[in-house]
């Protein structure tokens, strides 16, 4: 793969890069419909896949932000269009990557020496490359370590990368104005915690210490004296990414033992912590030759407060869904509903919300769950393309629901995925045994 020896750290070369992009896309439109005067039964397929391509090769060579949202994006399997969807997962860990002298060039910025000098062996080229960094592999004193570097200019671009991209995330779920700040505030909030690799590793360190007690889950050894700002050294893991493992000829009892382990992480974060790894994609998980599930990156933490917490998990349980008066309160408590709503917009939001709800809380109502049930993945991909195709939503105000519902439900909606991945079928409330 070629690498890159400049990454673009403006804001006017960057907004450049994004405008040429654009005009790519306007093209891919204007081709679309002169195709489709021709035939016009012609679908969206060749269009989607023209645009997403143009999309994330813009965005690859910008890395950063820009190129986070789309990795984001590529997690709402049933909100985008699959051609997005599949070139968007790109990002998660095979993007280009930096080349060696602009590696030595931040090795020596961020540690005050060159990556041969501090270590015994040093790939110079990266084994994987994502959004915000690449990774090296390296050893020391008889340590196969993982080298993490963060891209030049990724942290100072934060803010001028979300404004670009805030006018296009506003045309697609149908926000409202300056109602949506609240929204890009969180996101800006939590990028800018992740391009701080001195909060990654006292992070890491903090959340694999207490998970610890989970079984059939691994996470490397950090090592602050090889760490700085921009740089994170920790043990290097071998195994799959889940993804390339979900495609494997594994068992059943395989798939749901380390759906358990990656199940019980999560509740046990949630409900032990109160902060919870809200990054679950398939590039931040291996599977070891032992079928040990392994989690190697902690750099999105989500803090969970209590006036989120407490009504979140309440509207999961049955009986207050089917409880018009508490579900309704609860709706508010979450600023799902607004005082500002019409009669006609808390009808539909409330009905909206308590089929969403009922649907996605399921798993917590049961004891035992299967995840790979295709009953429940089609219910989903009824509820999302129907929703998807309703021209009243589009006529209403699409702010909706807390700040803290972006990660959360982000962390949620990669679970499930996960899981689903490998087929498991898990114990709902057998995580509550780790917490005192």
């Amino acid at each position: 793969m070629k690498t890159l020896d400049k990454i673009p750290t403006g804001k006017i070369e960057r907004a450049g890069k994004l405008v040429k992009t654009g005009v790519k896309i306007g093209g891919n439109y204007a081709k679309y419909y002169s195709k489709k005067l021709v035939n016009p039964e012609l679908g969206k397929d060749e269009l989607n896949e023209d645009n997403a391509t143009d999309i994330y090769d813009g965005l690859k060579s910008l890395k950063g932000s820009a190129l986070k949202v789309a990795q984001m994006l590529s997690m709402e399997k049933n909100l985008l269009p699959n051609a997005y969807v599949e070139k968007f997962s790109l990002s998660q860990f095979s993007v280009p990557p930096l080349s060696a002298p602009l590696v030595r060039k931040t090795f020596k910025k961020y540690l005050g020496k060159y990556p041969e000098d501090i270590f015994d062996t040093f790939t110079k080229d990266s084994i994987n490359a994502a959004s915000i960094g690449q990774v090296h592999k390296a050893t020391k004193d008889d340590k196969v370590l993982a080298v993490k570097i963060q891209y030049p200019g990724v942290a100072q671009s934060i803010s001028s990368d979300l404004a670009i991209v805030k006018p296009i995330a506003i045309r697609m779920f149908n926000l409202k104005g300056k109602d949506s700040d609240k929204y890009f505030k969180e996101v800006e909030h939590k990028l800018v915690e992740e391009t701080n690799y001195i909060l990654e590793l006292k992070q890491s360190k903090e959340i694999t210490e207490a998970c610890n007690i989970i079984p059939n889950i691994a996470f490397p050894k950090y090592y602050e004296a090889l760490s700085s700002e921009r740089i994170i050294t920790m043990d290097w893991m071998k195994g799959k990414h889940l993804s390339e493992f979900a495609k494997t000829d594994f068992t059943s009892d395989i798939g749901s033992k380390l759906g358990q382990a990656l199940w019980d992480f999560y509740m046990f974060q949630i409900h032990g912590l109160r902060k919870v790894h809200a990054d679950p994609h398939p590039g931040n998980f291996l599977v070891s030759e032992t079928n040990t599930l392994i989690a190697i990156d902690f750099g999105c933490i989500k803090q969970i407060p209590d006036e989120f917490y407490i009504p979140y998990f309440e509207l999961a349980e049955k009986d207050n869904i089917s409880n018009q008066k508490v579900f309704t309160e609860k709706l508010y408590e979450l600023e799902i509903l607004t005082p500002t709503d019409s009669k006609k917009e808390l009808e539909f939001f409330t009905a909206l919300f308590k089929e969403m709800l009922t649907l996605f809380t399921s798993p917590f109502n049961e004891e035992t769950f299967d995840f790979g049930n295709d009953l429940f993945w089609s219910q989903i991909a009824d509820l999302s393309e129907r929703y998807s195709k309703d021209d009243q939503i589009r006529k209403m105000n699409g702010n909706r629901g807390s700040k803290h519902f972006l990660y959360m439900n982000r962390t949620f909606f990669g679970l499930y995925n996960l899981l689903h991945d490998l087929r498991a079928k898990v114990e709902v409330n057998n995580f509550r045994k780790y917490i005192d």
